[in-house]
This record gives C-alpha cells, structure tokens and sequence, in this order.
C-alpha cells in the first residue's frame, strides 16, 4: 500500500523501476478521471473504455515520454486521451449513445458545469433548469475544439496552465476558447429552454382528432 501523500510522480518513478503495484496504484487513483474526460468529450461509454485501457498502456510502454517541466501526470493522461480520440473521430467512428448506468456520472458532470460558475452567472442559472440529458447534448454538440475546453475546465476543474499542458497551447488559446465555448453553451441552453418539448407543445398545441 502506498501512502496518500505519494505524488503520482512518486508512483511513476517506482512504476518504471518495475514496481507492479506502483502502477496499480497510479492505475486506480487516475483512470476514474481518465474514463470520465473520454465519456464526456465522446458521449460513448464503449469509447471511453476503450481510450481509458488505450492510456494506460501508452503509460506503460512510453512512460519516458512524460516530462514534469511540461505539466503534470494528470495533464499527460489526459493529453495521450485526447490524441485517441482525435484519431477515433477521424475515422469517423459512430458514437453509442450513454445508456442509464451512466446517468449518475453525467448528473455529477452538470452539479460540476453547476458549481464552477459564479452564483448569478446566467449559465448556471439555466444549467439548473435543464436535464442532464439535455445538457450532455448541448456540450457534446460543441465544435470538438470547443467542448474539450468546457469539459477541462468546467466539469474536471482544470486551471487554464493545466488545460493549455493537456492541449499543446497556449494559456490565452485557453481562455479565448473557453469564452466562446461556454457563450456557445450558453445560447445552445437558452434555445433549447425556450423549446417546448414534445409533452410541453402538446399541451399548448393538442392534437385535434378529426371525424
């Protein structure tokens, strides 16, 4: 067992002197994380297990590749996450829509989108009128460039320096990003608010049946 206040640079280095459970270690306290960045960024829990295990293994065979003065393991992780599934994406590959057993991961998505924002911030105030589902489709219809912005740094809680290590860029590319993303989300959820559903406009329009 490995104390709490071991960095996962701590458990890195033991990691490639071939400590097994080091790994195991790092693997459990991280891949949670991990698996819940791919979910959001792809709305398909089948890709997210699939780039989770992918991300481990690239940890394991290239864990040289990992450069402290660069960022931090977290950043690396989920940078190695974020090229699999820019090269999923590229071929195209169809996304499985998120069944039930998800449903307790995306509610805590939106309590964190919730309470990121300040207390009178006019996102927040919409998020707390939207379903989960309805704003896991308004994030997952974000420009890709867009709602990895928006899952780094309002759902995983990620600084600009921490997002800008997991994207290759700049800290002001960052911000700028971000600031048009959430006035994306923003004008997505008013929308989106402002659409009756299918129950809601059959009361205000109800079908009329004809002799």
């Amino acid at each position: 067992m490995f104390a709490e206040t071991s960095t996962d640079e701590d458990l890195l280095g033991l990691m490639m002197a071939g400590d097994e459970s080091a790994f195991t270690a790092l693997y459990r306290r991280r891949h949670a994380g991990v698996y819940r960045f791919a979910l959001q960024m792809s709305g398909s829990a089948e890709i997210a297990e699939d780039v989770t295990q992918e991300v481990f293994m690239t940890l394991v065979r290239e864990a040289r590749r990992f450069d402290a003065a660069r960022g931090t393991l977290v950043s690396f992780l989920y940078g190695v996450a974020r090229n699999h599934l820019r090269r999923l994406h590229e071929k195209s590959r169809p996304l499985v829509q998120l069944s039930g057993e998800h449903a307790d991961e995306e509610a805590s998505a939106a309590a964190s989108i919730e309470s990121t924002n300040a207390p009178h911030d006019p996102l927040s105030e919409l998020v707390r009128n939207q379903t989960v589902e309805r704003l896991r489709q308004c994030v997952l219809g974000l420009p890709p460039h867009y709602r990895e912005v928006v899952v780094l740094c309002d759902l995983h809680e990620m600084s600009y320096a921490e997002a800008a290590s997991v994207l290759n860029c700049a800290v002001g590319t960052v911000r700028s990003r971000l600031h048009r993303a959430r006035s994306m989300l923003l004008e997505r959820l008013r929308v989106d608010a402002a659409t009756p559903s299918e129950s809601e406009a059959e009361k205000v329009y109800p079908v009329r049946c004809l002799a």
